[in-house]
């Protein structure tokens, strides 16, 4: 996840994600980061100005790495059907294989704690404008009905992230058939129906 990073940048980033999941941003401090991530508070500060640009790092660092793994998925579709099964695999699949960059970014995708302008320069290097383009081309096909598609877009991942919260919780385990019937489920909701 953090590939295109130096040693220390990659510790610092790790360590920073695993502190903030266990707990929590408020109780992140300098510090403590350089002591779990057996870098010097004076090397840190040489790549990182503030644990708020650590903070906006990762989530650039997280939503990049997403971005790059959804587009794979993306691209060995030729269909738009497979390129939404595709896709729509990739995300949970991230949620399943890196379960703290998930709730790291499910947790602060909204909060002030991350810049703006990191917000929007990530958002095109992300999933989502690759998937709301294909929406997009979904309806204008007519194979999805007319409708908002970077909504449907999120209306169908907060039907994923509550589906990979619920394995992190160990509520229920999440199956290749269980996936696929969700995937599904998504494409035949916003599917034209001819009876109404």
């Amino acid at each position: 996840m953090f590939g295109e990073y130096n040693k220390v940048q990659q510790a610092v980033l790790e360590t920073t994600l695993h502190i903030i999941i266990q707990k929590e941003l408020q109780a992140t401090s300098m510090a403590l980061i350089a002591k779990e991530s057996g870098v010097s508070t004076g090397n840190i500060y040489h790549y990182f100005k503030s644990k708020e640009d650590i903070v906006n790092e990762l989530y650039k660092a997280i939503v990049t790495f997403n971005g790059h793994y959804v587009r794979e998925g993306l691209k060995q579709g030729t269909t738009i059907r497979e390129k939404f099964e595709l896709g729509w695999k990739r995300v949970i699949d991230l949620g399943k294989k890196y379960p703290q960059g998930f709730q790291f970014i499910e947790q602060y995708s909204f909060s002030p704690y991350i810049y703006d302008e990191v917000k929007r320069e990530v958002y095109t290097g992300g999933w989502c404008d690759p998937m709301n383009q294909l929406y997009e081309e979904a309806i204008k096909q007519k194979l999805f009905m007319p409708m908002d598609a970077q909504m449907m877009v999120q209306m169908h991942y907060g039907s994923f992230v509550y589906m990979l919260k619920g394995q992190l919780y160990g509520i229920f385990e999440l199956t290749d058939e269980s996936i696929n019937d969700a995937i599904c489920s998504c494409w035949n909701a916003v599917s034209p129906k001819d009876d109404l």
